[in-house]
């Protein structure tokens, strides 16, 4: 797993806690939903629709901190994507909508935040962006104290118990 993830680029601190530990023990303990999500998009690429799921569930977890209507239907609009609800035009729609203005300038003010797993995805455009905002701009909001630092922490490990619901061990990509 440390040679696949070096392979992927993963960030030093995912390798470190990673270590020698078993695909299986790293599903099972990672603590931060937003490497998951990480993971998951690069080893398993066509799966849009389920990651998407994932990361709409993991941003409905800061839902209560969102200010701007946009950014809530965004998140609305990737779980009904991942749940088939709605097309990926229907999806996109909203992210664009959610990427206008201040939700998508929380982005890269969160870039290295909990929440950038939700908009890391160059490659899928707007259909992320949404999301990410949406996430990115209530993790930000409510990062500068020790309460928020502690909240956050929490959030990581609700993210990845969200991770594991949504993104079940044998759909992944990974035989190690």
């Amino acid at each position: 797993m440390k040679e696949l993830l070096q392979k992927l680029n993963a960030c030093k601190d995912a390798i470190e806690w990673a270590g020698d530990k078993s695909w299986q023990e790293i599903y099972n303990t990672c603590h931060r939903g937003d490497w998951l999500l990480w993971l998951f998009k690069r080893t398993n690429p066509d799966d849009l629709q389920l990651l998407t799921l994932a990361k709409g569930h993991c941003a409905n977890t800061v839902r209560h901190l969102m200010k701007d209507k946009r950014s809530i239907k965004a998140v609305d609009a990737a779980i009904a994507f991942g749940e088939g609800k709605i097309s990926k035009e229907e999806l996109d729609a909203a992210a664009s909508a959610a990427s206008d203005g201040a939700a998508y300038a929380a982005v890269s003010a969160a870039a290295d935040d909990a929440a950038y797993a939700a908009y890391d995805d160059a490659a899928g455009g707007g259909t992320y962006a949404a999301v990410g905002a949406a996430y990115a701009a209530a993790a930000s909001a409510a990062a500068s104290s020790d309460a928020a630092y502690a909240a956050k922490k929490e959030n990581q490990q609700l993210t990845a118990d969200i991770c594991r619901k949504y993104l079940p061990i044998e759909v992944w990509n990974i035989t190690k």
